[in-house]
């Protein structure tokens, strides 16, 4: 599958590492992005097609897709949308400029990515788009609202850019993972750190038992899964015929899309609060 060339942020660890050895393992030519320049020297040293690629930074974006696109003649199969992170804190502690900058990474930076690759897409006639989103893209837990807002955006999105491209051989996919091995909790407790005043909050002892849970050694909660689970369903949503609009990833995505057809609101948060 060398002829498919799949486009993937952040490949510096966890989800997008795995999925990106998955898939050269399986292969297909795989271009794996980091933002920081360290950790794209140690993909290309680990045998990765590898190049920077900042969420937040128009001309980043720009020059990526470009220099992907010079490397395959002008062809793009997929892009799997995955480099993010959690900013963790009550929404009334988020300052704008916190929330910007949650936004401008889960979701700006990955629907310039997607635009700019559109067009490639449209002219070969054919083409992926795939989101790594979250069961908290349909669902809120309390003190993740930066989080929730952006994955709840992504959704929408998506949703209505797969309505758009029906008539197309272009598909849109969201996978949905819970929790998932990987350093996301330790790069939400970083930036948790750095953007909450949890001294100066009145939900400062929540947070001394969310900063235990955030720093705990192994997975936080149960039903964790490896990244390799979520590697699966991207095989599937790139090699089906006709990918599935959504993919659930862990127990917990599937529990909770199924009590949120079947319970009311009120119910529902009851049960939410106390994960």
């Amino acid at each position: 599958m060398t002829d498919r060339c799949v486009l993937i942020t952040g490949c510096s660890s966890g989800i997008g590492r795995c999925v990106a050895d998955g898939l050269v393992a399986r292969g297909y030519r795989v271009f794996a992005t980091a933002r920081k320049p360290e950790d794209v020297e140690r993909l290309q040293a680990d045998g990765l097609e590898s190049l920077p690629l900042d969420l937040r930074d128009s001309e980043s974006i720009a020059a990526a897709v470009d220099e992907v696109l010079t490397r395959t003649r002008g062809r793009l199969y997929a892009l799997f949308n995955n480099g993010a992170y959690g900013q963790m804190g009550a929404v009334e502690d988020l300052s704008r400029t916190v929330l910007r900058e949650q936004f401008e990474t889960n979701l700006l930076g990955w629907h310039e990515l997607t635009n700019r690759v559109l067009p490639v897409m449209r002219r070969q006639g054919h083409g992926r788009i795939i989101h790594n989103s979250s069961v908290l893209g349909f669902v809120a837990l309390p003190f993740r609202g930066a989080y929730n807002a952006s994955k709840y955006a992504l959704e929408g999105l998506a949703d209505t850019l797969r309505l758009e491209l029906r008539d197309t051989d272009i598909h849109v996919v969201l996978v949905e993972p819970g929790p998932i091995i990987s350093r996301f909790r330790a790069n939400a407790y970083a930036a948790f750190k750095r953007n909450i005043d949890t001294q100066a909050s009145v939900h400062r002892d929540s947070y001394l038992a969310m900063e235990q849970r955030l720093t705990k050694e192994g997975p936080a909660v149960p039903f964790t899964l490896p990244p390799e689970a979520v590697l699966k369903k991207v095989i599937h949503a790139l090699e089906s015929r006709q990918p599935r609009a959504r993919y659930y990833v862990t127990f917990p995505t599937y529990l909770f899309a199924t009590l949120k057809r079947l319970l009311p609101h009120r119910t529902l948060d009851r049960i939410l609060s106390r994960v």
